[in-house]
């Protein structure tokens, strides 16, 4: 590190579970965001001011006025920008050592092999059930640690799959795509604005401690919040054998693929 990053993250370097190396990790780190809206929103900003060193910003979408309300890294001068490129502007505002690619492109399966594969941490902060299966399913086929949120209404959760942990499911064993979702959109069911600062805040700290090294994740354990009452509930929960997604990576590990 330089002076002058030695002074900008001088409040990570006296935490004795970060230090010096761990700083230095994240600054090497490599975080893929998938939705550049309420969650990716405080997600890209700690990841930044935090220092990862490359951020990989994915949204097909424009910035709406609809937005602004929950989606912090936008604002009225960005009005039909590409999300990514918006996020990416702010970002070079606040910390321009931090290396951002943003990628005006749906998520589809190619494209998100692609890009996993060249990530540490991947963060889901999309809204839609078919696009965070396929997020997972090119995390368990990379062995890279997923931390997906979600927000809707009052209520939202947040977890780590992370399969390098033989024990811990991957989010298809708790969230089989299979399963009959109905899906509920901000735009249809509303959201409370804080309530995504705070989940994606969770995303933020989880996906720092991983690239660190530090402390324990969410691997393992959902967490819930209802905002109505700011209340948090967590449950256990773990890798189902018969898993369709995960269960034959698990079992044939020469076939996974690393970057």
């Amino acid at each position: 590190m330089n002076d002058e990053q030695l002074l900008r993250y001088s409040r990570h370097l006296l935490l004795d579970d970060l230090g010096v190396e761990g700083q230095e990790r994240i600054l090497a780190g490599h975080a893929l965001v998938v939705g550049a809206g309420g969650l990716g929103s405080p997600v890209a900003y700690y990841l930044a001011t935090a220092g990862v060193g490359r951020l990989t910003l994915v949204d097909h979408d424009e910035v709406d006025l609809t937005n602004l309300q929950r989606q912090i890294i936008h604002d009225m001068s960005r009005l039909g920008r590409p999300k990514a490129e918006s996020a990416a502007t702010t970002i070079a505002a606040i910390n321009p050592d931090v290396r951002v690619r943003p990628v005006v492109r749906r998520a589809d399966e190619a494209l998100l092999s692609e890009l996993v594969a060249e990530a540490d941490v991947v963060l889901d902060c999309t809204d839609n059930f078919a696009t965070r299966q396929a997020i997972n399913r090119a995390c368990v086929q990379h062995r890279k640690p997923l931390v997906a949120g979600a927000a809707i209404r009052f209520d939202g959760q947040v977890s780590v799959y992370d399969t390098r942990q033989p024990q811990a499911p991957c989010y298809a064993c708790v969230f089989p795509p299979d399963q009959q979702v109905d899906e509920v959109r901000c735009a249809t069911m509303g959201v409370f604005a804080p309530l995504v600062g705070i989940i994606g805040t969770v995303q933020a700290a989880e996906a720092l401690k991983l690239l660190a090294g530090v402390g324990s994740s969410l691997a393992g354990r959902l967490q819930m919040l209802d905002a109505r009452s700011m209340e948090w509930s967590e449950i256990r929960i773990g890798r189902h054998a018969g898993c369709s997604v995960c269960a034959a990576w698990r079992e044939t590990p020469h076939l996974v693929t690393t970057s």
